[in-house]
């Protein structure tokens, strides 16, 4: 193999071996033989970057036949990472190479999630950079419904739905906020029911700076919301104002430990929240952003008419090799 990620994410081998659970043989019988082991494509992408090492990497795996059920768990578990991705063949006849429709899910290393924007956009590079799939436009049959990603110079055009936000009363959600950011000003808080995501927006004293310095206590988030309404913690801040420096409309930060992912580097499906907010906000259609982890993402968010966003990014693939399963 010849690229790797440092840290927990390392994969030293070309191959990786995980242990797929069996049920147990009856006493007195004789020992099986075992089952035959699978063997995987999969990769890692840096998603919403074209620097490697920077954005979110997002593990992609390719599926020629039905994989066990628990194995998607035990494969996302296994690479770490905040999602892996599985692209699965939906006719036995279908090519990776030639086919423009895929069966796609997302794993964290916790549970399966109905969306994600970085991983999707790593499998789509994936199949367009490794597969060198023909079609310039791509369908995921997802748990969120039918999703597109259409091939650009400049990057992957991701095609997901629009998800509004409603204002959230400050004192029903007040205990999760303080031992999020303590007494960090906040100027609005919404909530989005369908992504079970709470978008705090702090107060416009702030700028980028602040953001990315700020500490943010994950921990007991999980204890404290209990009921299963929030899945995931948005900060966002207003962007500067335009000049003669590249800058960006809004800045933001994502949060899922519910999910096992204590800060999440890049997340395009919150863009399906902070983008129609912002728009409404800045009176703009067309935006800039940018997600201030310690590695760093930058989106082009575009508000269509049909009422879905068109999210634009580039991705960088790092690592390449085989799973056994």
């Amino acid at each position: 193999m010849n690229k790797c990620l440092s840290g927990s994410n390392c994969i030293q081998k070309e191959q990786t071996k995980l242990e797929v659970k069996r049920a147990p043989s009856r006493a007195g019988s004789p020992q099986t033989e075992p089952a035959r082991k699978m063997k995987l494509p999969i990769f890692i992408a840096d998603a919403f970057t074209a620097t490697a090492f920077r954005g979110n990497p997002a593990a992609v795996c390719l599926l020629e036949r039905t994989l066990d059920e628990d194995a998607h768990q035990d494969i996302a578990r296994e690479m770490n990472l905040s999602e892996t991705a599985f692209v699965r063949k939906l006719q036995p006849t279908d090519d990776f190479t030639q086919s423009s429709r895929f069966g796609l899910r997302w794993f964290t290393p916790e549970a399966e999630f109905p969306l994600c924007g970085h991983a999707t956009l790593a499998s789509a590079a994936v199949l367009f950079q490794k597969r060198k799939n023909t079609n310039s436009t791509l369908t995921f049959v997802t748990m969120s419904g039918e999703l597109k990603a259409r091939r650009e110079e400049d990057g992957i055009v991701l095609d997901f739905p629009v998800y509004p936000t409603f204002p959230q009363d400050f004192h029903e959600v007040e205990d999760l906020i303080k031992a999020a950011i303590g007494d960090t000003l906040v100027q609005d808080i919404r909530y989005s029911p369908d992504t079970k995501n709470l978008l705090v927006r702090l107060s416009d004293s702030y700028d980028r700076s602040f953001l990315e310095s700020l500490k943010v206590n994950t921990e007991p988030l999980p204890a404290i919301e209990k009921t299963g309404k929030v899945r995931g913690l948005i900060l966002t801040v207003k962007g500067e104002p335009g000049g003669q420096t590249a800058l960006y409309d809004f800045y933001s930060r994502c949060f899922a430990p519910w999910v096992g992912v204590a800060e999440d580097p890049v997340t395009g499906s919150t863009h399906t929240l902070l983008g129609p907010y912002w728009s409404e906000e800045l009176g703009k259609k067309e935006m800039r952003a940018f997600q201030c982890s310690r590695r760093g993402g930058e989106l082009d968010i575009n508000l269509r008419p049909d009422g879905r966003v068109d999210i634009k990014g580039g991705a960088v693939i790092v690592l390449e090799g085989t799973l056994t399963a």
